[in-house]
């Protein structure tokens, strides 16, 4: 997400007034551009050995993630039993986190490398940036969201949540995904939240607060407040699903039935499968399994990668959103290093998405190794 504009100048201090001593300004203006020469994301000077290494890093973030995130892509294309839910959101997150690693995060690479964050590649070029960025971070926000409300009711919808209705209500998201970020995104080509500045050479959100408000809460503060709710409700549907297999028993029975449930039900399945057993007691049938069942495995896992994704989505977006809402409303002025670590600690979580939930899935790791051996 591009940053909000400061209406201080290019060198971080306020334009003088008119009244002000101009041999002053001349001092104060030395006296900034040093700071910035010597800053290491701004500076004019040859970069040092930490600039180099940061700068290293991030180019490898952005080549890994469109490389990573392209893979995924290839494999749900190519192999066909990919071509239904929940693969088509895996697809739809994929694509954004794909856009970001090709069309934002070089150009925001270049941001960094110019001399004071200066952009100087033309206003149209800064509109296309701003837009995509707006669109891609937030469609692979709300991907997300999309990911976490389907593996919601998955397992607490299980009679109503059927194949057929399951395809239509992730359909339905994706396009609602991406609308809401086009609608955001193209805001600024409207005139509101302005983002090029030919004077200062700044290629950033102003800081609009009715903009900000709006932009912020629909591309992560609605989606966290959504994400973090289902993952309450899938917590204490699995919390509910374990008590009740603890408990489940079937009332009495007569002496006679007792004794033929003695011979028949004492089973026990030599298998990896969890071990069923039945038992008769004091005129109580009793049901017990020994380890958990396929389906409470099932629910587990999916809980638990639910937990991840939304834990990494948290981590890596809240900074970044947080400086955004605060700094128009409280007139802050954040450092521009900080803002930078921020934004691409955000960009961040477009990698983490495609190792998150195939990580969790064995189907992808075969179908990646089969990818690679038929290319061979």
């Amino acid at each position: 997400m591009a940053e909000t504009l400061s209406p201080c100048s290019p060198r971080g201090q306020c334009q003088p007034s008119m009244g002000t001593n101009t041999s002053s300004a001349n001092v104060d203006t030395n006296a900034s551009s040093s700071v910035v020469g010597g800053s290491a994301w701004r500076g004019r000077e040859p970069f040092s050995i930490l600039t180099v290494l940061i700068l290293t890093l991030l180019v490898l973030l952005t080549v890994a993630t469109f490389l990573w995130n392209l893979l995924v892509l290839a494999t749900i294309l190519r192999v066909k039993a990919f071509h239904r839910v929940p693969h088509n959101l895996v697809a739809s997150t994929a694509v954004s986190d794909v856009l970001v690693a090709a069309l934002v995060m070089p150009l925001s690479l270049a941001k960094e490398l110019s001399a004071g964050r200066r952009w100087r590649l033309g206003r149209a070029l800064c509109l296309v940036w701003v837009c995509f960025d707006m669109l891609c971070c937030t469609a692979s926000i709300w991907n997300v969201t999309a990911i976490a409300l389907d593996r919601y009711w998955s397992i607490t919808r299980q009679l109503q949540y059927t194949l057929l209705a399951r395809r239509r209500i992730s359909n339905v998201m994706i396009a609602l995904t991406w609308l809401l970020s086009a609608a955001i995104a193209l805001a600024p080509l409207l005139g509101w939240g302005e983002t090029y500045s030919p004077e200062q050479e700044r290629c950033q959100l102003r800081q609009d607060p009715s903009y900000t408000i709006v932009s912020t809460g629909g591309a992560f503060y609605l989606p966290l407040c959504v994400v973090l709710f289902v993952y309450w409700k899938i917590y204490r549907a699995s919390k509910f699903h374990m008590g009740a297999r603890r408990r489940n028993a079937v009332g009495p029975l007569p002496e006679a039935a007792q004794k033929l449930c003695l011979l028949l039900f004492e089973v026990k399945e030599a298998s990896k499968e969890p071990q069923m057993v039945f038992t008769a007691r004091r005129a109580a049938i009793t049901f017990q399994t020994d380890g958990e069942t396929w389906r409470e495995q099932k629910e587990k896992k999916a809980a638990l990668m639910v937990g991840i994704l939304i834990g990494v989505f948290v981590l890596c977006w809240s900074p970044f959103f947080i400086t955004e809402l605060i700094s128009p409303l409280c007139s802050c002025n954040i450092p521009p290093v900080w803002k930078s670590i921020f934004l691409w600690l955000g960009y961040s979580n477009s990698f983490f998405n495609p190792l998150i939930y195939t990580a969790f899935n064995k189907n992808y790791n075969n179908a990646f190794k089969n990818l690679f051996v038929k290319q061979r």
